[in-house]
């Protein structure tokens, strides 16, 4: 598993060059509602399992090859057991953000808010 810096994702998402990663952001719904990353797709942990077939189609790229993962928790943690669990499942290209939605607020947009 690989892992990246908010600014590191920032700077994909930002880069037109690159095929644009899937930004999984694994909290509760409350958390997501308080601050998100713009273009984010909110599938939280706890019901990950009972969803991982509508993950596998979100993966597929506009081209037909899987998009990268980025997994996006509060802090690092929670996602990093979401990338772990995808690894295991077959999913391959999948990214853990540390330092969370606090880290992007933190080095990326300030505009996002902390909690």
């Amino acid at each position: 598993m690989e892992h990246l810096t908010p600014q590191q994702v920032a700077d994909w998402v930002a880069d037109s060059a690159r095929a644009a990663p899937l930004l999984l952001d694994v909290r509760e719904p409350w958390e997501f509602e308080k601050a998100k990353i713009a273009g984010s797709t909110l599938f939280p942990m706890s019901t990950l399992v009972s969803h991982i077939g509508e993950l596998e189609a979100l993966q597929q790229g506009a081209d037909g090859q899987p998009q990268a993962i980025v997994c996006i928790c509060h802090h690092g943690a929670r996602s990093m057991q979401v990338a772990t669990f995808l690894e295991s499942r077959g999913f391959d290209k999948v990214i853990n953000m540390t330092g969370g939605i606090h880290g992007w607020s933190q080095q990326v947009d300030a505009a996002v808010p902390t909690y």
